[in-house]
């Protein structure tokens, strides 16, 4: 019997275990290749369903999953916040999506799992905290060279709440010229760029610095500043 992978199977005589035109010398001599054919001596392949050219392979059918139940929800919120940093919110909207996607079968009378009570049952017991999320979130972006506008954007998506949202909102403003210098540090602007630049391209800079999310007085004032070896120590406050 022929093989994808140029094995022969030994409930077969070596006769039929190489295609027509191949005999056993070929195997040493390098007739096989490693695209699961087998490569003749001429050049030309025998296809992986063993005959010239290959065949098809036939879909497998697979079983529908089964309808989700608590004890199975649970062991999904668990698995998630295992392998991913998420929020209440991403957690919530991760199992609903499964609920829809598989249905709910949880028995006799059973009520329709709450989602959002799980995912406050995985923060009670620590295994998800929003706040530490935005935290690192926020940080993140900043050394990005991203501003306050993007990262209240992220904390929307991620689905932190306001009482978290503001709770690190000092210190991303802390770090707000940080990030705004980190911006222009990257794209060559203000005291990074060469000064020759005409009104044109500072207005281009401007509106670049503004679509990452700075404020607008920071970020004009970055774009006007002129070349220097240390623009760390300038005073844009």
């Amino acid at each position: 019997m022929w093989h994808n992978d140029g094995v022969t199977d030994d409930s077969h005589s070596e006769s039929n275990a190489f295609p027509p035109s191949l005999d056993a010398g070929d195997q040493e001599n390098g007739a096989f290749d490693d695209s699961g054919g087998t490569k003749r001596r001429g050049g030309k392949s025998w296809g992986k369903g063993g005959g010239k050219g290959g065949g098809k392979e036939r879909a497998r059918e697979r079983p529908a999953p089964k309808p989700l139940d608590a004890a199975a929800l649970e062991q999904m919120a668990l698995r998630y916040v295992e392998r991913f940093a998420t929020t209440r919110g991403r957690l919530t909207d991760y199992l609903m999506r499964k609920i829809r996607e598989r249905g709910w079968d949880g028995g006799t009378g059973a009520a329709l799992a709450e989602p959002g009570e799980l995912a406050q049952r995985m923060a009670d017991l620590g295994y998800v905290d929003d706040r530490a999320f935005a935290e690192q979130r926020a940080a993140a972006m900043q050394r990005r060279g991203l501003g306050a506008r993007r990262v209240a954007g992220a904390f929307r998506e991620a689905g932190i709440d306001e009482g978290d949202a503001e709770s690190v909102a000092p210190a991303i403003a802390d770090r707000a010229v940080e990030s705004a210098l980190a911006f222009a540090r990257r794209k060559r602007i203000g005291p990074y760029g060469t000064g020759d630049g005409d009104r044109k391209l500072h207005e281009k800079q401007l509106a670049a610095m503004l679509r990452a999310g700075h404020r607008f007085d920071l970020a004009r004032k970055i774009v006007a500043a002129p070349p220097s070896d240390s623009p760390e120590s300038m005073d844009f406050d």
